[in-house]
């Protein structure tokens, strides 16, 4: 992809939108969907993700469906409960909060590994951007939707081992997204059924929700929340919020890279599905993600969305270069051996 958008109105760019689809071949319903709606890119289920074989098959499909060999493709594979690729087809991984049980410095060369395996595997398929790490840094009384999916409960050492995994998700040619910016951690409610209120104050969050992201504010991606900051915007969540995306994320955080919204699908957000997309890219989100593949639903989703803004294809081109950039050769039996020897050494291990 070139750093230079096409010229003009936009209309020969992708629209900002990023789609599912609902099963393991695409349908000719879906085909001409995808043609029509040209979405910037795809995300895969576990639905669509049965053999390495079918899920090497739909990249292609998708992609050829739109006629961008390099249109990214999302999957989440953070390792533990959020993973769309698993066994017999797949290796498992531990959550995150798993391997931060090691001491350091072995947790760091754990998360590493991962994110390096991790990697290989997405490569494999035709797979560029993974759905991780999640930054996020889970409070007394929060919500489990979390839960074991962060690397800990202190910013530093989320920071660590968040960018030890990104590094490895990097060195395999595959794209992180940080989760969720600007921070999950203190939700009191699962934003998948309700939108989740935090009342902290301003200097509470840049202490320390903000801090793990701003400090790897250099990836490539990123992924919003779908959570109201009442100190930043007490009407709209960060996903439909100017105020937290420019003030929040872009500013005071500093993220630079492309900025997906999470499932506009979830319970979190009200107004139709139309609404939801058109708010999110107003707000300031480059890409609004809808991932169940529910033709329907999709429609409106394209219908509401505009073609990617000049910014947002600059930083997609920008994200792509550093992927390509950032590949190293690759020993996957040496690589194994060693993760596996590290879990053994994890095995009962309390936190470091």
């Amino acid at each position: 992809m070139s750093d230079e958008p096409p010229s003009g109105s936009g209309q020969n760019r992708p629209a900002a939108i990023i789609l599912g689809c609902a099963g393991e071949v695409l349908s000719a319903d879906e085909r001409r969907f995808f043609r029509d709606a040209d979405p910037a890119g795809f995300i895969l289920f576990h639905c669509n993700c049965r053999t390495p074989d079918r899920v090497r098959r739909l990249v292609a499909e998708l992609r050829d469906s739109v006629g961008r060999a390099d249109a990214p493709v999302l999957i989440d594979q953070e390792g533990g409960r959020v993973a769309r690729l698993r066994p017999p087809g797949w290796r498992a991984y531990p959550a995150a909060g798993h391997l931060a049980m090691l001491a350091d410095p072995l947790a760091a060369e754990a998360a590493g590994l991962a994110g390096r395996l991790i990697a290989d595997d997405l490569a494999r398929l035709g797979i560029t951007v993974d759905c991780a790490p999640v930054l996020d840094l889970p409070s007394a009384g929060a919500d489990p939707v979390i839960g074991d999916r962060a690397w800990g409960t202190e910013a530093e050492r989320v920071t660590r081992l968040g960018r030890a995994f990104c590094d490895g998700l990097l060195e395999g040619g595959v794209l992180p997204v940080l989760k969720h910016i600007p921070g999950h951690g203190r939700a009191t409610v699962d934003s998948h059924r309700a939108c989740p209120r935090v009342d902290a104050s301003r200097t509470e969050l840049s202490a320390r929700d903000f801090a793990p992201f701003r400090a790897l504010g250099h990836m490539p991606w990123a992924m919003t929340a779908h959570i109201l900051y009442a100190a930043i915007d007490d009407d709209a969540a960060a996903t439909l919020s100017h105020r937290v995306i420019s003030g929040a994320i872009r500013g005071e955080i500093g993220f630079s890279g492309v900025l997906v919204s999470d499932d506009l699908s979830m319970g979190a957000l009200g107004g139709t599905l139309g609404e939801r997309t058109s708010r999110a890219l107003a707000a300031g989100c480059d890409l609004a993600l809808h991932c169940n593949g529910d033709l329907r639903e999709m429609t409106q989703v394209a219908a509401a969305a505009a073609p990617l803004s000049s910014a947002a294809w600059q930083r997609i081109a920008r994200a792509e270069t550093m992927r390509t950039a950032s590949c190293r050769e690759f020993d996957r039996v040496a690589a194994e051996a060693r993760f596996d020897a590290l879990l053994r050494l994890g095995d009962g291990a309390g936190p470091g």
